[in-house]
């Protein structure tokens, strides 16, 4: 995953939608990353704009997906345990 961001984004208002295109690929892996991306994309809005509002919820869930994790799938079978997350 790369962290630069699309040129068309950086020529225009950053809308709502531009940063639920950036959450629509999350997972653990790329958590991180992808909240730096947001971060760069919702920086220079005001406090109230909406696209920087849904993007900070969404930094603090990414944030959160990186350190726990996600299951899947009906658990682990007798024996197993899961994987670790990333440490913070």
């Amino acid at each position: 995953m790369a962290q630069a961001e699309q040129p068309e984004r950086l020529q225009r208002p950053v809308t709502v939608d531009d940063v639920r295109q950036l959450m629509g690929s999350s997972t653990p892996h790329f958590a991180l990353q992808l909240a730096t991306r947001i971060r760069r994309l919702i920086a220079g809005l005001e406090p109230d704009d909406p696209a920087r509002q849904l993007g900070e919820q969404e930094i603090a869930r990414l944030k959160a997906l990186a350190v726990h994790g996600e299951t899947r799938g009906e658990g682990f079978q007798e024996g197993q345990r899961g994987l670790p997350s990333v440490d913070l």
